[in-house]
């Protein structure tokens, strides 16, 4: 990417900002459309037939950015309330299973099943992960015909790897189950078509790739799907009015909108809705298949520079497993917030003094690169990294199979 798409995030001067992963940087028009937003709120001039129009501009927006039509997306507040959406309105029996992969998911992609374990009487199939990745092949074994839903991340969370999804969805068609996408780590830093992918349903929220803020997000239900569904939770923006005022009412007449609109609830978060409508704006702009390459060609870079110093990137040198972010330590080596190795520990102390941003998460320290990311963040974080190991004498025993 060039400087100019750097100068728009005035974040990206203060300090290496690897946290995107967390949420995003925000870019200057951004900014702009929320503020515009809010003189109209302070004022008392605020349109709300604008605004509902804002909402559909985004809604539409994001449709084109992953290949489907606007009546497919609805409009959430985060992840978490795509993936209960969805989940809570699947018409569950006593025996089915939904197959998942719980040492990669997000918590969030977690406790709603084993929640529908206890409501509805369905199975949470447990699949272990191989090397860090969701493992295609057992989650395949793990499916049979009461499988109704197969779940994953696009790409973890940590150690950030991307997931196979076209490969699993398919694996789930064949016995007739359906596949549900936690999407939070790559929409807006990696292309992304469902149709291509064959996945039927997808959840992401807008502060993180999106480059927009929290509480806003969206729901991709395939058309056909979503027209068999009785949404879990039902409200006026949900329901055909044929035009009607929203405050229109019908005694014994009860119609869903078409395709995922009878998802939407409302009102709408219409502060989310204009700085996602400006971020999906710029996206378009710069065009996702760049802004990927962009990401994954210095997130190669960082963790080849990393191995160079002896440090243990998860997943070794750089390959098709690779997203925009790199993960240092152990997979699973530690809570959300600490290591179980104190050397990571002492490595993430100094890496934030010198002013670099970044996480850790389940005892990895984790590096996400955004499109404001350029080689002279790189070059911080390696060069911190070598006067932690100098001062240390740091040599990590890393796996040959890595270097």
């Amino acid at each position: 990417m060039n400087p100019e798409v750097r100068a728009l995030f005035p974040g990206a001067s203060e300090q290496p900002y690897f946290d995107i992963s967390a949420n995003s940087l925000m870019a200057v028009p951004v900014r702009a459309a929320t503020e515009r937003h809010l003189a109209g709120r302070t004022s008392g001039r605020g349109d709300k037939a604008e605004m509902v129009a804002t909402v559909n501009r985004a809604r539409s927006s994001f449709a084109s950015l992953i290949g489907a039509e606007p009546e497919e997306v609805a409009i959430t507040k985060n992840v978490s309330d795509g993936l209960n959406l969805f989940g809570a309105s699947l018409p569950w029996r006593a025996g089915d299973n939904v197959v998942l992969c719980p040492a990669l998911e997000h918590p969030n992609n977690i406790y709603l099943w084993y929640s529908l374990a206890r409501s509805h009487g369905i199975e949470v199939r447990s699949v272990a992960p191989e090397d860090g990745h969701i493992p295609v092949a057992a989650m395949g074994a793990a499916m049979d015909e009461r499988t109704r839903l197969v779940t994953l991340p696009s790409i973890t969370f940590a150690p950030g790897f991307v997931t196979d999804m076209k490969a699993i969805a398919t694996a789930a068609r064949k016995v007739g189950a359906l596949t549900l996408v936690d999407a939070a780590q790559s929409i807006g830093a990696h292309h992304t078509d469902v149709g291509e992918l064959g996945v039927d349903a997808l959840a992401v929220a807008a502060q993180k790739a999106l480059l927009s803020v929290y509480g806003f997000g969206f729901l991709y239900v395939r058309r056909e799907l979503a027209e068999t569904m009785t949404p879990v939770h039902v409200a006026r923006f949900g329901i055909e009015l044929d035009g009607a005022h929203e405050t229109a009412y019908s005694e014994d007449e009860l119609r869903f909108r078409t395709g995922a609109l009878r998802f939407d609830v409302g009102n709408y978060n219409y502060l989310g809705a204009a700085a996602t409508a400006a971020a999906l704006d710029l996206l378009f702009d710069w065009g996702v298949e760049r802004v990927e390459a962009h990401v994954r060609g210095l997130a190669a870079d960082l963790a080849s520079r990393l191995l160079e110093l002896g440090l243990p990137v998860v997943g070794g040198r750089p390959g098709p497993h690779l997203a925009h972010i790199v993960s240092v330590g152990e997979s699973g080596g530690g809570r959300h917030y600490t290591a179980d190795d104190p050397a990571m520990n002492s490595l993430y102390d100094h890496l934030t003094a010198a002013g670099i941003r970044l996480a850790i998460r389940t005892g990895m320290l984790r590096f996400s690169i955004g499109v404001y990311n350029d080689q002279s963040d790189i070059g911080r974080v390696v060069e911190a990294a070598r006067d932690w190991r100098a001062r240390r004498g740091y040599l990590a025993k890393v796996s040959t199979r890595y270097l």
